[in-house]
């Protein structure tokens, strides 16, 4: 299904001096003198295997002696900036135990895990090439999800923080088969609101390795939370299932619980608890998510066909000629971040979008 889904691969779109300016008023603009191609200077790799001796896509890579000692201080140095001050006092208390490579995928992305010697605490955070799209949808996860999120962006490389969970292929394949009823129900129900965090939000192609399932204990039992791990896909096609990702093969599993396990009042129900969230935080970010949206009107996030394509689509749903007179991504944001506004201070959502 996804091979339809998906009409071709998405290309990278570079930071305007508008966005730059947004990121560096909100402390997300970053100066370093390391950046995503020069990871690319590796001299050899070997695959790493997951715990059933499966590949696992990525490749741990190796660096000349010169090259490792200048990327290890870097990469250091960068981990300082996002978890903290950037301040040197703490670069000999940290070591790099490994740098992948993964092979898979739109992104490319390395993955750096770091360790505190004192302690053996280690965390892993991602280097990727910058895309304005992407930085897009880490933005609109950050002020619209239950979840803040924490990354570092320049013109050339992308640092994001590590989302800690189960991925969602290998949840659905080990983990739901020996969930309870109760717990089944319960994914049941946040899947629903995951879905539509996603679409009213336009953030595509959220196949099951594209998301983690957080596990949280709570008094005597667990409950799941649903996050979204990869943000490329954030306003670029023109089909409205690719922003649905109740359409992905990959997420039949799920669908099937949803199906067995909620009715369709529910379902309703779900859905316009979770639009009347995003749409109070929508209320609640002030200006920031103006500024941000007023900047995205005016920025290249897709190509002419995608944009006219999926304001059709909207306008189908729901009706509103703002997304039929949308020119742009941005526009199309706005004229759906409107319209949640509008049918939350209604008190009346419908089903509609």
């Amino acid at each position: 299904m996804e091979e339809k889904l998906i009409s071709k691969k998405k290309p990278f779109f570079p930071i305007s001096n508008e966005l730059k300016d947004f990121l560096k008023k909100y402390d997300r603009w970053m100066e370093s003198s390391i950046c995503y191609d020069d990871l690319l200077r590796f001299s050899g790799s070997v695959i790493v295997y997951d715990k059933n001796d499966r590949d696992s896509l990525w490749v741990r890579v190796y660096y000349s002696d010169f090259d490792r000692v200048e990327i290890d201080f870097h990469l250091k140095k960068i981990y300082t900036l996002l978890h903290s001050d950037g301040n040197d006092s703490s670069l000999p208390d940290l070591n790099i135990d490994a740098i992948d490579y993964c092979t898979f995928g739109n992104s490319k992305p390395f993955r750096i895990k770091i360790r505190n010697i004192l302690n053996d605490n280690f965390t892993y955070f991602y280097v990727k090439k910058t895309d304005a799209s992407r930085v897009y949808g880490l933005e609109f996860e950050h002020i619209l999800s239950p979840y803040n999120l924490n990354y570092m962006v320049n013109h050339d490389t992308l640092i994001e923080e590590h989302i800690a969970g189960i991925p969602g292929d290998v949840f659905i394949k080990e983990y739901l088969p020996h969930c309870s009823e109760a717990e089944k129900a319960q994914i049941a129900k946040e899947y629903v609101k995951f879905n539509e965090r996603c679409m009213v939000r336009l953030l595509g192609d959220m196949r099951a390795y594209n998301y983690v399932v957080i596990p949280i204990h709570d008094f005597d039992h667990v409950i799941y939370k649903i996050r979204a791990i990869d943000f490329d896909q954030q306003c670029f096609e023109g089909k409205l299932s690719v922003y649905r990702p109740q359409f992905f093969k990959e997420n039949y599993p799920l669908m099937m619980i949803v199906k067995e396990k909620l009715n369709h009042e529910s379902i309703v129900q779900y859905k316009i608890e979770e639009r009347s969230i995003v749409s109070r935080r929508l209320i609640n970010s002030g200006n920031r998510i103006k500024f941000l949206v007023n900047i995205m009107k005016n920025d290249c996030l897709s190509i002419p066909e995608n944009i006219d394509k999926l304001k059709k689509e909207i306008f189908v749903f729901t009706q509103d000629e703002s997304f039929s007179k949308s020119k742009s991504m941005g526009e199309i944001m706005q004229a759906s971040f409107d319209y949640m506004r509008r049918k939350y201070l209604n008190l009346s959502l419908g089903d509609s979008l």
